[in-house]
């Protein structure tokens, strides 16, 4: 059995195609079918259609009919429970250079009947003294702000606490 040794100073004349595999044939296929959907039903109607129910039939005259069915109540809404303000957890950060500030709005809020867990020093901007809510606890939110004389509310972002109020003082409450 001999085995052609390449020649010296001679290159390598193998050449050969490597093919990609099945899966990633059918990756590249998958990806441009979803993005031709996707240029295909941009700026089209939604799918969804009002479904109403099929009038039934009836042996009576419509307007005998009309007459004999009482007006359906209106349902009535319960009012929302009341926030009670000491169940409720206040957080009071300082984001100004006015020494004490948190410290001062904790007791002003803790005179109102809130249970403040916690004040500090804010690191980051906030454009104007802001109370910072969690979805649940919006309605408590607009009342604190009420009780300290703040206008802005938010909901709460980064890593706020979602279980309290955060207030956040860029200056002195009115």
């Amino acid at each position: 059995m001999t085995t052609e040794q390449p020649t010296p100073g001679r290159a390598r004349t193998d050449r050969g195609t490597v093919l990609p595999s099945p899966v990633v044939i059918l990756s590249i296929i998958a990806v441009a079918m979803a993005a031709f959907a996707f240029v295909a039903t941009q700026g089209s109607e939604p799918t969804e259609r009002e479904i109403t129910p099929a009038a039934r039939e009836s042996t009576e005259e419509p307007t005998q009919a009309a007459e004999t069915k009482a007006p359906k109540p209106e349902p009535t809404k319960k009012p929302a429970p009341a926030i009670k303000r000491g169940e409720v957890y206040v957080e009071v950060y300082n984001n100004s250079s006015i020494t004490g500030l948190a410290g001062r709005a904790a007791q002003r809020a803790t005179g109102a009947g809130w249970q403040v867990v916690g004040e500090d020093n804010w690191y980051g901007t906030v454009p104007a003294t802001t109370v910072y809510f969690p979805p649940k606890l919006e309605r408590a939110a607009k009342l604190l702000a009420l009780d300290l004389g703040v206008d802005r509310t938010l909901a709460a972002t980064g890593a706020m606490k979602l279980d309290r109020l955060t207030l956040i003082l860029t200056g002195e409450l009115d």
